[in-house]
């Protein structure tokens, strides 16, 4: 046998035990044989490094160590989950689905929804060959090297695999690694970690991949995206990951109805605390990949998923003071500081109020033991008052009717939860805030500048807009505390760099009130330069898909406002992009300006995405239901035949993809 031939059997026979052991939970050999076997494959590649794989057991060890985890962009978008906490939410989210798909038959796959750090992973011709956290759902950093040392993680898949696609889950700890290794931080004297989620999600940006290797980590998968899968549903979406060598929890159910999807819930509400893991709800989607397509996303979420949050855990403590907090907006949200309280794994000491009607909604008062409870298992929130232990004399809290900031009397419109301060370019928490938002990573995504250095320079006068930050020289910040030559050159080579932002960033890094990324998008695309929408008005805003008045009025005020398009000027004389560039103005159109249409089905050579992103390249609308304002319904394979029926009752046409395509033509 030839060494290449004995690496080639020794690499299969440990995939398989490594399979085996950490994915089936059932090994066939001892952990002393399986050792010895993988040093010998470790002295055989020693000798042979002409036959190096990426896939080889012997890099679950790790070693590599990794000074920047490089930020990469999702091909495919990590959505967040709404919430769900009551019966009645899950009916209601049943009612819009349905609303959507018609008379559709549904199915639901029913899941555990594990609490770790999600991961999203690439396979190529059956290796993996990227791991990239969540990030901002948009863009993750690449993890890649201490993914690798997670051993639930196949390197080398098995089976009919698809060519290329992405599987997401999430990496946990379970609970009884996490004991051991916090009894042997308090042996050696060290601070327990606090809880298995945070510790997992610090485990994956370790910079030794050696270190990452020592920690019992895990790895369950749940969802895979990618184009000619040959998946149909998500079950068999499960039941194919489980096939290719991934570790999918069998905790999962398939059901017909909402009743039994309540049952799973109420099922696994109570023995949670039997899984070798943290779980802090179900995970609710419909099961037909199809009818996913067809129910497509909002802004955040699948319109097609739903997460039900077990019952939050629940403690009292004493709020001590309430203080108020200003945003970039000018929004005011005042702020319950608390005893320190352990909830739910971490020391809560704040907790957010929200606003004025809430604090007068529980009578909330300084010196009062508040119940507090986890929102979503992340936010702390006071959901009531002990009222049996307010102590004597105790007065109802007055809101405040002036900026904590700059003095500056507060405003409240009607219709509004919200105070605001007004002082929009004196009051520093608000100067701060936008130049905050302006340099973020969904923004301009400056290298070499965070919010304290944003302090910083404002406290020292160099900055007082986001415009001021394209004048700054290395010379200037050098003098700073803790700015070096080096990290001054970066901020200024990083402020330089974000030029190349395009547009629709721009518009979103502007911090226009309402205005996020999505409707940032569609205004840039509806107006294809700042010029343009800055002389729209609001009923030329409003006519732009998804775009109602109050973000027309928000959008009519900016412009309006001398010192904002001043600020404007100065951007396009450093070189920011106020426009579409080329390449994006060369296939648009306004062939179908005016014109509100609904893509259905399964297409033959186009995506849904793709067909929606030239109805609005073309300056249409792409509506979600059909209603007697639809011009056309794009129909394809395994349309709903509920929406044939009502297109056909309001006499709406009905065309088919290349009816389409000629009519772009």
């Amino acid at each position: 046998m030839t060494a290449q031939q004995q690496l080639e059997m020794l690499r299969d026979e440990l995939r398989e035990h490594n399979y085996n052991y950490y994915v089936l939970d059932t090994p066939t050999i001892s952990d002393y044989d399986f050792d010895m076997k993988l040093r010998a494959l470790q002295e055989l590649e020693t000798q042979h490094p002409e036959y190096y794989d990426p896939t080889s057991p012997t890099l679950r060890v790790g070693g590599m160590v990794t000074k920047n985890f490089e930020t990469v962009e999702h091909e495919h978008r990590m959505y967040s989950l709404d919430n769900s906490y009551s019966k009645e939410d899950l009916q209601d989210w049943e009612k819009r689905v349905q609303r959507v798909l018609g008379d559709a038959p549904l199915a639901f796959t029913c899941e555990l929804k594990y609490d770790g750090a999600s991961i999203s992973l690439t396979y190529e011709a059956g290796k993996l060959v990227r791991a990239i956290t969540r990030g901002d759902g948009t863009q993750g950093d690449d993890v890649t090297t201490n993914i690798k040392t997670i051993k639930s993680v196949p390197l080398q898949l098995k089976g009919d695999y698809p060519s290329k696609f992405d599987i997401r889950g999430e990496i946990v700890l379970p609970f009884e690694g996490f004991a051991k290794m916090n009894a042997e931080r308090i042996a050696n004297g060290d601070e327990p970690y606090m809880n298995p989620r945070n510790t997992a999600s610090g485990s994956l940006k370790l910079q030794d991949s050696a270190l990452v290797a020592q920690r019992p980590l895990d790895c369950l998968l749940y969802g895979i995206v990618g184009e000619n899968t040959g998946i149909d549903s998500q079950w068999q979406m499960l039941e194919k990951a489980r096939e290719w060598g991934f570790k999918v929890p069998t905790v999962a159910k398939l059901c017909k109805t909402t009743d039994e999807v309540l049952e799973f819930v109420e099922h696994w509400d109570t023995h949670r605390h039997d899984l070798p893991y943290e779980t802090d709800g179900v995970v609710i989607k419909v099961n037909s990949l199809q009818q996913q397509d067809e129910l497509g996303f909002t802004s955040k979420s699948p319109r097609w998923a739903l997460a039900y949050k077990f019952k939050a855990e629940q403690v009292s403590t004493v709020l001590n003071e309430i203080t108020y907090q200003v945003g970039r907006t000018g929004a005011i949200t005042p702020v319950a500081n608390l005893e320190p309280v352990l909830l739910a794994g971490t020391t809560v000491k704040r907790a957010s109020l929200h606003n004025a009607d809430q604090i007068a909604k529980f009578d909330i008062r300084e010196g009062d033991t508040v119940f507090v409870e986890k929102g979503g298992e992340i936010i702390p929130k006071i959901i009531g008052v002990d009222f049996g232990k307010r102590p004597g004399g105790s007065a109802p809290t007055k809101y405040i009717d002036r900026c904590p900031e700059c003095d500056t009397a507060l405003l409240r419109t009607e219709g509004d939860a919200k105070h605001y301060c007004t002082n929009y370019y004196g009051c520093p928490p608000q100067i701060t805030g936008r130049i905050q938002h302006y340099i973020s990573r969904k923004a301009m995504d400056i290298e070499g500048m965070g919010s304290e250095t944003v302090e910083l320079l404002f406290q020292e006068r160099l900055i007082t807009n986001y415009a001021d930050l394209y004048t700054l020289t290395k010379e200037q910040l050098m003098p700073l505390e803790r700015m070096a030559e080096k990290s001054a050159e970066n901020l200024v080579n990083g402020v330089a760099e974000s030029v190349k932002i395009p547009f629709e960033r721009v518009m979103f890094a502007l911090g226009i009130r309402f205005v996020g990324e999505t409707v940032a998008k569609k205004l840039a695309r509806a107006y294809k330069n700042i010029d343009a929408l800055m002389a729209a008005s609001v009923d030329e805003l409003t006519a732009v898909n998804e775009i109602g008045e109050r973000i027309a009025h928000s959008v009519v005020e900016f412009f309006q406002d001398d010192d904002n398009r001043e600020i404007i000027e100065r951007l396009k004389g450093y070189g920011v992009q106020f426009s579409l560039s080329e390449d994006q103005l060369e296939n648009q159109t306004d062939t179908l300006k005016g014109m509100t249409l609904v893509v259905s089905g399964v297409f033959e050579t186009l995506g849904r995405d793709e067909l929606k992103k030239m109805i609005e390249d073309n300056g249409g609308k792409v509506g979600s239901s059909i209603s007697s304002k639809t011009a056309y319904l794009i129909a394809g394979d395994k349309m709903g035949p509920s929406k044939r029926t009502k297109a056909e009752g309001l006499g709406v046409p009905i065309i088919s993809e290349s009816q389409f395509l000629e009519m772009l033509a």
